[in-house]
């Protein structure tokens, strides 16, 4: 009873998480989705590839079900699954994750929570499926964070999705940011004040 509910609940936060990381992409022009917004190249459309190709093998090979599509390998030092070529579309990246989730989910529904896995590249290769739905949910999660981010830099829209997103309020913002960097600069300065005592 417990593995079906914890199954369920892991399996439902996944849904959600992916649908949230493919929506930080709503409205944005192709340079936006594409472009490196961090020093080491992270950009939006790279993060739902990056995911796409873990979940497919995390949530698929790993089990004995390999993804029906070539993937990266996993010992690629070029980070190839972090962004787009120009080749690419979006709408290709964004089947290659709907596939990849659909892959992934017929992993979740056909095999027990308890399930064997071998992850070769992992110094202990034993996994469960339960370790390996923790795993991708944790990585979802974090990439959906950083997609957060990433996506209040380039117009200042936030949430999870569209039906939370609330109306910006720049003025509110601009002051909300103002108090936080005052608040920031006065403890700056009592630092160098007890430096010089």
């Amino acid at each position: 009873m417990i593995d079906d509910f914890a199954k369920e609940y892991l399996h439902g936060q996944l849904k959600v998480t992916r649908e949230a990381l493919v929506w930080k992409l709503d409205g944005l022009s192709e340079y936006d989705v594409r472009r490196p917004l961090t020093a080491t190249g992270t950009n939006l459309l790279g993060l739902v590839k990056h995911m796409a190709t873990w979940e497919a093998r995390y949530l698929g090979e790993i089990f004995g079900r390999p993804f029906p599509e070539p993937l990266p390998r996993w010992q690629d030092a070029e980070g190839s699954d972090l962004w787009v070529t120009q080749n690419e579309t979006r709408e290709q990246i964004i089947g290659f994750y709907q596939r990849a989730w659909d892959h992934a989910d017929a992993t979740i529904r056909e095999l027990p929570i308890d399930a064997p896995g071998r992850v070769p590249w992992w110094p202990r290769p034993g996994v469960k499926l339960f370790n390996m739905m923790a795993h991708v949910l944790q990585d979802t999660t974090r990439h959906a964070g950083h997609a957060d981010i990433l996506r209040e830099r380039l117009d200042g829209r936030t949430g999870v999705m569209a039906e939370y997103e609330e109306r910006i309020d720049a003025a509110a913002r601009a002051a909300h940011r103002a108090k936080i960097e005052r608040a920031a600069q006065a403890v700056d300065g009592s630092a160098v004040k007890t430096r010089g005592d």
